[in-house]
């Protein structure tokens, strides 16, 4: 079996670069929410989420990823931004005056806590929705000059149960051309394009076994050029591929880290640049085992 080597790239953030290629970096999910999937509600508590992510942090995570907002499968309610900065602000400017290198991105799709959460030293914005939700994101991002991840959603998490259902052969074509347009919004609206990462955003609308033709040829993202993101921890398609082992029904969300180590080292080895995971020691060491790999490529 033959892997290509990553392209390696500068990714320009607010106030520094992070080289991306030789090495998988690893950023670690805080969610300050009440109903996240995976973690809701155990981080909502400020001194919660402090520690939480200072622990991370002494783990080896390079980055954290921060939201206020769940973006569950079947979620129908937003949160206000003010609410949202509510939870997370806080959260960021306490961790700063600890750790002041710590390296925050802010998960949300509205520019004003965008906006927030980088005045407050946030370097990235995490937008799930690639600029598609709030039209004054963009403009946002490139005033800015913060580093930026565009996902690639699928609709509404509302609706994503109701979506058509999609073939092997048109969920990466649906992808690649859905970031294509994303990235091209960006660079319109004046983002620098050595600002910009990728995600193929897997489970948001797609569904169980649609993730895996994507997870397959994930190679296929590396035609757009941008540093890839890659978050398939603890994701709904992993607990029900192994819902054979576990009595017919889908393993629960604490049954999913040995396949979240999977998934997450076959989207290395596939080109990821980052990985997006609530477990930061286990995929550390996941990721130096691919990165030794891909360095005999």
């Amino acid at each position: 079996m033959a892997f290509a080597r990553r392209a390696q790239f500068d990714w320009q953030l607010r106030s520094r670069s992070l080289a991306l290629g030789m090495q998988t970096l690893v950023m670690g999910v805080l969610n300050v929410t009440p109903d996240s999937f995976s973690d809701g509600n155990l981080y909502l508590d400020k001194n919660a989420a402090i520690d939480r992510t200072l622990q991370m942090l002494d783990e080896g995570a390079d980055l954290i990823d921060i939201g206020g907002e769940s973006t569950r499968p079947g979620k129908y309610e937003e949160v206000s931004a003010e609410e949202e900065q509510r939870r997370v602000l806080p959260v960021i400017e306490a961790v700063l005056k600890q750790r002041p290198d710590a390296l925050f991105s802010i998960d949300t799709y509205k520019a004003s806590t965008a906006k927030a959460a980088i005045e407050a030293g946030a370097e990235i914005v995490n937008d799930i929705s690639a600029f598609t939700w709030d039209a004054a994101m963009a403009r946002t991002c490139a005033e800015l000059k913060c580093g930026v991840v565009l996902m690639h959603t699928r609709g509404r998490s509302a609706e994503w149960r109701n979506l058509p259902s999609l073939t092997a052969h048109e969920v990466v074509p649906l992808v690649v051309d859905g970031l294509r347009a994303s990235l091209q919004i960006a660079i319109d609206a004046g983002v620098d394009r050595n600002r910009i990462a990728l995600d193929p955003g897997y489970g948001f609308g797609k569904s169980f076994d649609e993730n895996y033709p994507l997870l397959a040829h994930q190679d296929e993202l590396n035609s757009l050029h941008q540093p890839l993101l890659v978050g398939v921890s603890r994701k709904s398609f992993l607990g029900r591929t192994l819902a054979p082992l576990h009595g017919g029904h889908d393993a629960s969300v604490s049954e999913r880290g040995n396949a979240t180590i999977a998934a997450t080292t076959t989207a290395i080895l596939a080109g990821a640049h980052i990985v997006r995971v609530h477990e930061v020691r286990p995929a550390l060491e996941a990721a130096r085992i691919a990165d030794a790999v891909l360095v005999q490529a």
